[in-house]
Order: C-alpha cells, then structure tokens, then sequence
C-alpha cells in the first residue's frame, strides 16, 4: 500500500483529478525486474510507461536496454529524442511514418519494425518506394493450442518452425530489409493472474510448449540470419522467459508502474507505484460519497477487472450498479462515512499506462519533493 497520507500531504495545493508516481517504488519496482530476468536485459515497454522521464529513469539503471514502442510515429519521435534501440510491438500499416524511416539513415538504424506476413513487406516497399534498408522482426505465435482451444491473443499468423524459416528466406532475399530478430509473447502466462489451479497448470503447460517450440524457430532462422535478438515475454512471464537460453532479453513496462491487474500473481507483487486522486462533489448517502469523473476503463474484455479501484481510505467500493462513470464516480464502505465535500479518494487504475492519456502531467513524488513529469499527452503526442 502506498503512503497516501504523504501524498495527500504534499499534493494538497492541486486541483483534482491528478495523477501521482511514486519514484521510490517505481526504483524498487525497476530493480525487482532487473532481479526476476536474472541478467536477462530488459527492453521497457513504451505503452506501458507513456511518459519521457520515466523511460528515461527506467533506461538509466542497470539491466534495462532498449525500447519496445507500439507505434511508428512514437518510434521516429523517441529515435530523434535519442533512444537508440527501439523495436516495434506490433506491425505498422503507418505510411507517412513509414517514408519518413526510409529516408532516415539515423532513426532506420535505431529502429525495428515488427512483422508477420509477407504482405507486410510488400507495404512497406510500395508505400517507400526504396530508401534505406529496413531492419524488420518476425513475430511469432506464442499462444498454447489445446484441447482443440487456442489459448492466448490473437497475434501472428506465424507459428511453426517451418512457417517461421519461409518468411525468413523471403525477407533475406529482399536487399530492401535486414532480418534481425524474432519474438515471442506469450499472453496466456504474462496476463493471467495466478487466480486458480486451472489457471497455473496453463501456465506450466504453455511455459514447456513455447520453449521446446521457441527453441526449434530460433534454430531455423539462424539457418538464413545471424539474430540480432529473440525477445520474449512480459511483466508477468520474465521468470519462464528469462529463462530459456534462446531468449536473448525479455520486454516489460507495466511492472515498473503496480497496476491492479498484477495483484494476483504468485511468483512477484509490485509496489503500488501510481495512482490518481478524485474529488468528493457529493454525499448521497452516508455511506456513499460521490467523486468527480474517473470513470477511466482499462482495455480488454469488458469486465471487473477492468475498473480502476478505490485504494484510499480503505475499504471503499464502486457501486455494481454505476461503476466507475464519466462525470461521477460514486464508492461505497464504512470508511465513506468520515469523507467530506472537497476531500480526496485515491485510485489505482487496472492496467499501467493507459492512465495517462487522461493526465498532461504526472506528479513524481521523491521522498518529501513534489516536481512536474510531462506524460506523452502533455507533449502533444496521441499514437492511437
């Protein structure tokens, strides 16, 4: 639990809704990380952090290397703002972006794009007409198929090691693109709580699948190219993907900031390093008070989980019936019974970096300072 009567204290001065970091517990956080991948080097993951500083912090300390970004405009922006090894998430489809990454020697060596088809390959070339040689990654599918179920995101279509070594001989035919890495990220370990047995046996069964597979797709595609990198994993998964020896580093973003959604895990619980306060505008009942806006719903299914949640006071709870709304946001408990008008509530928002597309700033809480982060939205920056 964090010090919310110390950030209550030193935020007093702000006008609600505003969002908090605080740095001591991102710092151990970040050094938890760097302790679950076992000298595995951890690239951050930008969607999860959206915020300069703090990439910035989390690169600073040992055991971190490198950005994952999820969009190509974001990419060019952190290569020009002097990140030097970025490689993308996901596929792009980002035209302007992607002519702009041809005819740049500098950033078309800081960066990596992410793809799965060769359709991808023929985008990039007909949208750039040629230019400079494009570093490219394949994306592998690393869900767990069993019992006729497909367990896992719907990702790459890419998951055999035959599947894997075509694509690969088709991209180091081109001279246009540099094959470079491969990659792997296994959803069904890395975001699911550890909320039951069934739960767990997924995740051992899925860990043994993906290393016997990952292993064979590596060794195919060192057959055609010398890999730069295999990246797997995420905040969830760095002790099952650190460890398997083709894994060359490991992504994790979400772990720096605690969100809710990373309270149910057996093997690590990260500090609850994030948060954001609302303020009390009415008392409905005596144990209701009811908060200004915050009705800031995660991504993903549409269910509980989802929900940001009432942390302090303790003992709060959103109402079944209304949620967390727009422009109000009741909670309900004992503890709503000593709230007043003009008082504050603190939540904790389901996912990680999501939040800030709400917030131009994020205030960094360092010991008893109090100083101004600019999030990407303070930047005037929305990558989708």
């Amino acid at each position: 639990m964090g010090d919310f009567d110390s950030y209550g204290r030193l935020t007093a001065d702000l006008e609600p809704p505003y969002a908090v970091v605080d740095l001591a517990a991102f710092r151990r956080n970040a050094d938890d990380l760097v302790r679950r991948a076992a000298g595995t080097p951890i690239r951050v993951a930008s969607k999860s952090v959206r915020c300069r500083a703090l990439i910035t912090e989390a690169l600073q300390r040992p055991g971190f290397h490198g950005v994952m970004a999820y969009s190509l405009p974001e990419a060019l922006w952190l290569a020009r703002n002097g990140v030097d090894d970025i490689l993308m998430g996901y596929p792009t489809v980002h035209r302007a972006a992607l002519r702009e990454l041809a005819a740049d020697a500098d950033a078309a060596a800081r960066i990596t794009l992410m793809i799965d088809d060769v359709q991808h390959l023929e985008f990039i070339k007909a949208t750039t007409g040629g230019g400079e040689r494009i570093q490219v990654c394949l994306d592998v599918d690393a869900s767990l198929r069993i019992f006729g179920q497909h367990l896992g995101v719907r990702r790459s279509p890419l998951r055999t090691p035959e599947q894997v070594l075509a694509l690969a001989h088709t991209v180091a035919a081109d001279d246009a693109f540099e094959l470079v890495g491969v990659m792997f990220y296994e959803a069904q370990i890395a975001g699911l709580p550890d909320t039951s047995p069934a739960v767990r046996w997924v995740k051992r069964r899925s860990a043994a699948e993906l290393s016997e597979r990952r292993g064979l797709v590596v060794d195919a595609v060192k057959q055609v190219a010398p890999l730069r990198l295999v990246n797997s994993g995420g905040t969830g998964s760095l002790e099952v993907s650190s460890a398997d020896p083709a894994v060359t580093e490991v992504t994790a973003g979400s772990g720096l900031y605690g969100p809710t959604l990373f309270d149910k895990y057996d093997v690590f619980q990260p500090e609850h390093a994030v948060a954001y306060a609302l303020g009390v505008v009415r008392r409905p009942a005596p144990r209701i008070a009811t908060l200004f806006g915050g009705g800031y719903i995660a991504s993903g299914p549409a269910k509980k989980s989802r929900q940001p949640s009432p942390t302090w006071p303790a003992g709060l709870g959103l109402l079944g019936t209304e949620g967390a709304g727009e422009v109000q946001t009741p909670v309900r408990g004992e503890s709503a019974r000593g709230l007043r008008i003009g008082d504050r509530v603190w939540m904790r928002y389901a996912k990680a970096g999501e939040l800030l597309e709400r917030f131009d700033r994020l205030y960094a809480i360092d010991g008893t300072e109090l100083t101004e982060l600019v999030t990407y939205r303070g930047e005037g920056k929305n990558f989708g």
